[in-house]
């Protein structure tokens, strides 16, 4: 029993689903002040953020991450209790296991043993955590780092513990992150009997010709450091739920993830000029999540994929696919960013899991970066 193990088991048991915390922070709270960090518990709303800084000096190297975790989905199909961390194969399982309980437990035990090896250590080592990166996140990270910028209290460094491992620990890594933009679209038409369409209007078949021409339309051709932006519909609803009634309104969620190419204003006007090209009569409500963001490939990405290298033997992709995370608001207070994380082919899922021998190397990575930026 490594002590990134143990501790990984205690968060985990912990019921933290979003937006609840579970007591995590105060666990860790507790661990970081006997390290000797200053901890200054952040509440907002139902939320609970922690804010833990050892030392004032520049440069500040920042561990961020969330402590809620996704619901369960069925308990009956889990192969063991989720909130009771399970060993099994070499493989720690439980809700939170790899996103991403393992890598705050990794932070903390790097950071303790750093401190102890390096009491005197230069710059400053700080601690950013959220119950509210699962929900909404409107009163975790964001909220946090508007209060330090408002008291000019910036980072030079930020590694964000996000799974973005692929295949094995440490082949990828995240630099940025694409924007993502929703849209719920609601298209009238005239409710009327299915044998007298002549007295009605169809919405459904008013929809499906401008429903094709934005699912091949090519929004931009990405760059260098993003991917094409993509569109895609996630929910379509319409009629009353009987089969001989003409609906008299259809609606169509969808979700932009964009490119730097791309803003949520031009995507927004280029939507509506095909919608009307279509003559639909129609109402359309948007809801930007985030917008795209590039961290520089400056000195922390440089060290961190050195490190890698050297403990897994990877090459790591500096990448910026996949959903959103919290980089996107701390990007606002620090220069340099980075998600390094286990892998993620479990999370959200039933049976989550991480690999019990990845757990360490990914502490060995946090530390050897401490070391490293903080010498």
């Amino acid at each position: 029993m490594t002590p990134a193990l143990e501790l990984a088991q205690a968060l985990i048991s912990r019921r933290s689903v979003t937006p609840e915390d579970g007591g995590c922070q105060a666990l860790i709270a507790e661990r970081l002040s006997a390290a000797g960090f200053r901890c200054e518990p952040m509440r907002f709303g139902e939320v609970s953020n922690l804010w833990a800084r050892r030392g004032s000096a520049a440069p500040l190297l920042c561990f961020a991450g969330h402590t809620d975790v996704v619901p369960t989905g069925p308990l009956s199909e889990w192969l063991s209790d989720p909130f009771t961390p399970t060993l099994r194969d070499g493989k720690l399982y439980g809700r939170g296991a790899a996103d991403m309980k393992s890598s705050i437990a990794a932070f903390v035990v790097a950071t303790e043993a750093f401190v102890k090896e390096r009491p005197k250590h230069s710059g400053s080592v700080a601690f950013l955590l959220t119950s509210d990166e699962e929900g909404p996140a409107v009163d975790g990270t964001v909220k946090v780092v508007q209060a330090l910028k408002k008291r000019g209290e910036t980072v030079d460094y930020c590694i964000v513990g996000e799974p973005t491992s692929v295949d094995a620990l440490g082949d990828m890594l995240k630099n940025g992150r694409r924007g993502s933009l929703s849209g719920r679209l609601t298209v009238r038409g005239i409710q009327g009997h299915v044998a007298y369409p002549h007295l009605a209007r169809n919405p459904v078949h008013q929809l499906a010709p401008a429903l094709a021409e934005l699912a091949k339309t090519q929004w931009d051709k990405g760059n260098e450091s993003f991917p094409p932006t993509t569109w895609q519909v996630s929910n379509i609803h319409a009629g009353t739920g009987v089969g001989n009634v003409i609906p008299g309104a259809a609606e169509v969620d969808f979700n932009f993830r964009f490119s730097t190419e791309n803003t949520d204003a031009s995507l927004t006007q280029r939507v509506e000029a095909i919608l009307k090209k279509h003559g639909l009569d129609y109402s359309l409500s948007w809801v930007l999540g985030a917008k795209p963001f590039l961290s520089a490939k400056g000195k922390l990405a440089q060290t961190v994929t050195e490190i890698c290298k050297r403990h897994t033997g990877h090459s790591a992709e500096l990448s910026t696919t996949g959903g959103t995370s919290d980089a996107r608001f701390i990007i606002e207070i620090s220069p340099e960013v980075l998600e390094l994380g286990p892998v993620n082919a479990s999370i959200h899922q039933l049976n989550e899991h991480i690999e019990v021998a990845a757990l360490d190397q990914l502490s060995g990575i946090y530390l050897d970066t401490l070391r490293a930026l903080l010498p």
